[in-house]
């Protein structure tokens, strides 16, 4: 059984928030705990909005019940009122995340059926106690960076595989070759969009995310290099022009990595192109449809290659 970190903040931020709510005899002690409980986050930037609009909407409740109680009466159909009215506000105020949370405060003012200073005051240091702690816990975030660089290691590894793979067929026309890294590759890319998009929630003011524009970076590539493959199986002819872009491709494979290496071998795509254009005209169909798919092949990893030198090179 795995505790992640919500849990064990969870588990610590509770009984915190019930020992201070206690120690400052406050009625309804243990409603600081379940408020805790409720705002505890996986983020830092999630945290900030989640206690604000707790926060806000706790506030906007205690208002809503002293109008609503101390007019109507404090019956049940007062709290079925009560409700009609206050959840669309939150909504209008888009604070409808706190709705929860200002659910207790305003169960709290019900049953008192008396509503003063007192008990304000009793309501607005249960919600300072109760969100205050479980913001000051999710201040704290476990770092992120050695799984982003795991997964970055990982598909940098798959990425030269299948641009192997594809050298291989190029060369040989072996077919042997089962895909399984692509299918590895989508999973990787699932997990580290999610794992790096955490990260940008966990440095709110850090301006530039180096792993979340990496990952977005190598989604953008693995999908020309899926588009490839359909290409490269109507190569069927082994000739001159598909030796050297095999060799492209080996070279290319051994320089997959953060650094930016890609107009060195933009530059020699543009060499490959003019030799194609220099090369004898081919002598049958088959040879022709494996030129021209040679060709666009070449087209394709030259926009692989554009997108690998837009990313900026940074620390990762």
């Amino acid at each position: 059984m795995k505790i992640g970190y919500r849990t064990i903040k969870t588990a610590t931020g509770t009984p915190i928030a019930i020992w201070i709510a206690q120690m400052l005899s406050l009625t309804n002690f243990a409603s600081a705990g379940i408020l805790t409980i409720l705002c505890i986050q996986n983020t830092r930037k999630r945290s900030i909005v989640s206690a604000s609009s707790r926060f806000a909407a706790c506030l906007l409740a205690m208002l809503f019940s002293f109008i609503i109680f101390e007019t109507v009466g404090y019956h049940p159909l007062a709290i079925g009122l009560m409700l009609i009215l206050f959840i669309p506000a939150t909504v209008k105020l888009n604070i409808k995340e706190g709705i929860v949370t200002s659910s207790v405060i305003i169960l709290h003012l019900y049953s008192y059926k008396n509503i003063d200073q007192e008990t304000l005051l009793n309501e607005f240091l249960l919600i300072v106690v109760g969100i205050g702690v479980a913001l000051l816990l999710n201040l704290y975030m476990p770092s992120l960076e050695g799984k982003l660089r795991e997964k970055q290691r990982l598909v940098e590894d798959n990425f030269q595989v299948m641009l192997k793979e594809i050298a291989n067929f190029l060369r040989t026309g072996d077919q042997m070759w089962s895909g399984k890294e692509l299918t590895d590759t989508a999973s990787l890319l699932e997990e580290a969009k999610s794992l790096s998009y955490k990260d940008v929630e966990n440095h709110i003011l850090r301006n530039h995310h180096a792993y979340y524009h990496y990952f977005q970076m190598r989604l953008k590539q693995f999908e020309l290099l899926e588009r490839m493959l359909p290409l490269i199986s109507r190569i069927h002819h082994t000739s001159e022009q598909s030796i050297m872009i095999a060799d492209f491709f080996d070279e290319l494979a051994d320089h997959v990595h953060p650094g930016n290496t890609a107009v060195i071998f933009l530059d020699q795509i543009k060499e490959m192109k003019q030799k194609f254009k220099e090369s004898d005209l081919p002598e049958s169909r088959e040879e022709f449809e494996s030129r021209a798919s040679l060709f666009t092949l070449l087209n394709e990893i030259e926009q692989y290659l554009i997108i690998k030198r837009s990313f900026k090179k940074s620390d990762i």
